[in-house]
C-alpha cells in the first residue's frame, strides 16, 4: 500500500519558504504543499506561488495566505505538517508558532542543512549573522576585497527578496545600476545590491537558487553567499562566517536560526566593538565560546564615514536608517543616528507625528522602534509614503544611514547627509589565512 501523501503548510516570508519548497518538496511524491503563509513583508499574502515555478505537480500554483489564518488553514486543508521557513524570530516566538500548529492538530518541522543546502562545484564562503543588522553587508564587501587580493574572482549570491513578479524574478543578475532600474527592485534590495555594484561585483538573487548557483558558477571562481536576516546559507559553505552584535548581547543565543548559525560557524566576527560597551563585547564572546568552542573569534569595528558632517552641527536631524534592522531586527539606532549625535546635532526628530500610510502601519507593528525613520520601500506606494513622511517632517537636515543613495528614488527638499560604514578587522591576517585555506588561494 503506498504511503499516504502528507499535506504540508510552509510558514514563510517570501524568501527561504520558496527555496525550501523548490529543494525539499517540489518533486517530493510523499508530500503535497497545500499553501504558504506570509508574515513580516507587506503585500505577499493573497498572491500565489506560480505554476511556472511550482512545477507540474502544481498546475494551479500554490496559494499564499496570511499567517494570522494559521489555525483555520490547518483545519480547512487537513494539514499534517507545518514547516517553519523564515528567520530572525525569538526562540519564544518560534515555540509559540509550534504550539499553535500542534494545538491545531499538525506536526511542526524545521528543515536541516541536509534538506535545504545545495552543493556547489566552486568554493563557497558564506557570510551570515546571529541577528538582522549585525553587519553582514560590510563584512561581505570586506570578504570580496580579500578574495580579490588572493587572486580570486568572487560572485555574490544574495539571500532572496522576491517581492514582485516571481516568474520574472526566478533568476536575477545585477551588474550595473541600470539593472536595478530595469528589474524594478525595492529599497531593501537596493540596499543590498548597490554597494556591491559600486565595487564592480556581480550579484545574483531571485527564486530558483539551483539555477542561480549554476549560472553564478560560470561568472566567478568563488561563490560568496550574502545572507539575509539571521538565516542559514542556501549553499553548503566551505567557510561559514557568522557576525555577532554586542549592541544586543545575549541575542546570539535567543533567536532562530541565529543560534544555529553561531553553533555551525567556522569563525565568528564580533562586530561594532568601538561603539558597544566592553562588558557586552565580553558577553557575546563568552556565549560564542560556550556554544561553539572550536570557532575562532575575531573582533571588528564598523566605523562610519559622513560626507557633509558640518551640516549636522546644531541642526534638527531626521535619521533615516536601514528598515529591516530596525523593525524585526529590533535595533534602536543606526549609523545615521550615531553620526548625527557625534557631529553635534541639536535634536533627532521623531518621525511618527509626520508618518503617513504604510509608514504609520510600520510604527504600529513595531512600536519599540526608536526616534528614527526606517527606510521602508517594499513597493511603489510605500516608497511614496516614505517620501511624504520625510517631506512632512520639520527636520532641517536628513541624515541617511542606508547603504543606497535614497535621493535616486525620492526627492528630498532639504539638505541631505549620507552616512556609510565599512568593516575594520582587528586581525585581518588571521581571516586571510582562513579564506585562503577555504578557497585554495
Amino acid at each position: 500500500m503506498p504511503e499516504k501523501e502528507r499535506r504540508v503548510l510552509i510558514l514563510g516570508a517570501a524568501g527561504r519558504d520558496f527555496h525550501d519548497f523548490n529543494v525539499a518538496y517540489r518533486n517530493n511524491p510523499t508530500s503535497r504543499v497545500v499553501a504558504f503563509t506570509a508574515t513580516q513583508i507587506p503585500n505577499i499574502s493573497g498572491r500565489a506561488y506560480p505554476a511556472e515555478l511550482a512545477g507540474p505537480r502544481y498546475p494551479q500554483g500554490i496559494p499564499i495566505w496570511a499567517e494570522d489564518e494559521l489555525e483555520s488553514i490547518v483545519e480547512r486543508e487537513n494539514v499534517d505538517t507545518c514547516v517553519l521557513s523564515y528567520s530572525d524570530i525569538s526562540h519564544e516566538y518560534t515555540m509559540h508558532l509550534a504550539s499553535r500548529c500542534l494545538a491545531a492538530g499538525a506536526s511542526f518541522l524545521l528543515l536541516g542543512p541536509a534538506d535545504m543546502m545545495l552543493k556547489s562545484r566552486r568554493p563557497v564562503v558564506a557570510v551570515c549573522a546571529v541577528r538582522t543588522g549585525a553587519g553582514k553587508s560590510q563584512t561581505t564587501r570586506y570578504v570580496v576585497e580579500r578574495l580579490r587580493a588572493l587572486g580570486r574572482s568572487p560572485v555574490v549570491v544574495r539571500h532572496p527578496m522576491p517581492y514582485g513578479d516571481l516568474v520574472a524574478q526566478r533568476v536575477q543578475r545585477f551588474e550595473s545600476y541600470g539593472d536595478l532600474d530595469r528589474l524594478d527592485v525595492t529599497i531593501e534590495e537596493r540596499e543590498e545590491y548597490e554597494p556591491h555594484l559600486s565595487r564592480g561585483t556581480i550579484v545574483y538573487a531571485g527564486v530558483d537558487y539551483a539555477e542561480i548557483l549554476r549560472l553564478a558558477e560560470e561568472d566567478g571562481d568563488v561563490i560568496l553567499w550574502d545572507g539575509g536576516n539571521n538565516d542559514l546559507p542556501f549553499f553548503q559553505p566551505d567557510l561559514h562566517i557568522v557576525v555577532a552584535d554586542p549592541h544586543r548581547p545575549g541575542h546570539e543565543l535567543a533567536y532562530h536560526p541565529g543560534e544555529a548559525n553561531l553553533r555551525m560557524a567556522d569563525l565568528v566576527i564580533v562586530n561594532k566593538t568601538s561603539t558597544a560597551r566592553p562588558e557586552d563585547v565580553e558577553t557575546v564572546k563568552r556565549n560564542t565560546t560556550a556554544a561553539n568552542p572550536g570557532a575562532p573569534i575575531f573582533t571588528a569595528r564598523s566605523p562610519f564615514s559622513v560626507d557633509k558632517p558640518a551640516l549636522l552641527k546644531d541642526r534638527r536631524v531626521l535619521a533615516v536608517e536601514d528598515g529591516p534592522s530596525l523593525t524585526h531586527g529590533e535595533l534602536k539606532y543606526g549609523a545615521a543616528c550615531l553620526a548625527a549625535l557625534e557631529h553635534g546635532a541639536k535634536e533627532l526628530i521623531d518621525p511618527r507625528p509626520f508618518a503617513v500610510g504604510s509608514i504609520i502601519e510600520t510604527f504600529e507593528q513595531y512600536p519599540d522602534t526608536g526616534t528614527l525613520l526606517p527606510a521602508m520601500g517594499y513597493g511603489d506606494q510605500q516608497i511614496r509614503d516614505l517620501s511624504e513622511t520625510i517631506q512632512r517632517s520639520d527636520a532641517e537636515v536628513v541624515a541617511i544611514g542606508t547603504p543606497i543613495d535614497l535621493t535616486r528614488l525620492i526627492e528630498i527638499d532639504r539638505p541631505v547627509v549620507r552616512v556609510g560604514y565599512d568593516l575594520v578587522l582587528d586581525d585581518p591576517d588571521g581571516l586571510d589565512e582562513l579564506l585562503a585555506k577555504a578557497v585554495g588561494g
